[in-house]
């Protein structure tokens, strides 16, 4: 079934490279490219069979979402970010997956993580409010996914934890005039106290061991693996796809140009060239084979019924923040060599140039705060598994 989403993902790339600037004008990936890919399946490639999902294996996933990035940044970006989000749903609680899929099974979320609001402990739930920004896709979604650090009526600090609320529950508040990943319409969320039911909710303590409660419906091994090496892959993945779709127009660009600063020389006879060629695919492709890597060893561990050790999950993270490097170096030595033609409104290049280093600045994406653990790990420091 898998592969019938990734042809159908593939037969939809040059239309997806043609919107690709309406997308940037509009400042939101158009609602004719979301459903036809939701007519391929796409979105239920981590969701849950009981609720006609395929639980396809992430690295199928990963995959669509590099090939739909190759074609636009921006719809890269948001089908990752949006297409992620039913593996963790599947986490939660069955009452609050039967809210989400009992009658609508196409139902699509987003999120924000941050813990910028707060949640106060009360009787059931919790009184949820505040402003949570950056939250890619959410015109194109029903529900969505709140990080929120949970007080006490005191004051105290007792949990972070995600919080999931439909969309009557909360204002989008159009901010996203940006330079890069434009059309991802990554606006605000503003919640104006509101309950929300304890089986709504989902501990970021019980996620960092690899626990939900929804594991006892949702049996697969797939919603086994540890949510931030899933969640972090994905922010990085689609920068992964960029550099694929840069590195593909520079090599055609190359192919046709004649350098007039050099006497009328073919490009593609410079051995300079040539050679800058060969160094980006190597980054592109060494991003990428870390990444699959990594989550293969993690679902062997599962596989096995082992528990996923902590120097694994943070190679995960390592690997995952230098896949981001290795594809933005890539991108900016082809951009670099390309010529003036790359500076043109519409061209793949620069548009991926502006997306990818757009993409670099995502959280998911601090490197030193990825590599320091791993390092510190290494040295025989105790490291707290919950972030990782």
């Amino acid at each position: 079934m898998s592969k019938e989403v990734l042809d159908g993902v593939r037969d939809l790339l040059p239309t997806f490279r043609e919107r690709a600037d309406e997308s940037e004008k509009v400042r939101q990936v158009p609602e004719s490219s979301v459903k036809a890919l939701e007519e391929t399946g796409f979105f239920r490639m981590l969701q849950p069979k009981r609720f006609d999902g395929l639980e396809s294996d992430p690295i199928d996933f990963y995959t669509a979402v590099r090939e739909i990035a190759s074609a636009d940044g921006s719809t890269g970006w948001i089908s990752s970010v949006l297409g992620v989000h039913p593996w963790q749903v599947a986490l939660f609680p069955d009452e609050a997956q039967q809210a989400v899929w009992g009658e609508d099974t196409a139902t699509r979320l987003s999120s924000s993580y941050a813990p910028t609001g707060k949640a106060v402990l009360t009787e059931g739930g919790y009184k949820l409010s505040g402003k949570w920004s950056f939250s890619s896709g959410s015109a194109h979604a029903s529900w969505v996914l709140l990080g929120g650090l949970v007080f006490t009526e005191e004051g105290q600090v007792v949990d972070f934890k995600t919080f999931l609320l439909p969309r009557d529950k909360y204002e989008i508040v159009d901010v996203w005039n940006v330079v890069g990943l434009r059309g991802t319409g990554s606006n605000d969320i503003v919640v104006e106290e509101v309950f929300v039911p304890d089986a709504f909710t989902l501990s970021m303590s019980d996620t960092g061991r690899c626990f939900g409660p929804g594991q006892e419906q949702n049996t697969s091994d797939l919603y086994k693996l540890p949510f931030h090496s899933l969640f972090t892959t994905t922010i990085t993945t689609p920068i992964v796809g960029m550099a694929t779709g840069a590195y593909a127009e520079h090599v055609e660009m190359q192919q046709k140009r004649v350098r007039a600063s050099y006497i009328g020389e073919k490009a593609s006879s410079d051995p300079f060239a040539a050679v800058r060629i060969a160094r980006a695919g190597s980054e592109i492709d060494a991003a990428w084979a870390l990444l699959v890597n990594n989550i293969r060893e993690e679902q062997a561990c599962v596989a096995r019924g082992e528990k996923i050790p902590l120097n694994l999950r943070l190679k995960v993270r390592r690997d995952q923040v230098l896949g981001t490097q290795r594809a933005i170096d890539a991108i900016d030595a082809l951009f670099e060599a390309s010529g003036g033609r790359a500076l043109a409104e519409g061209t793949y290049l620069q548009r991926a140039w502006r997306d990818a280093h757009a993409g670099r600045v995502h959280a998911a994406n601090d490197p030193e705060r990825a590599l320091k653990m791993f390092g510190e790990l290494e040295f025989g420091h105790k490291i707290d598994p919950g972030m990782y």
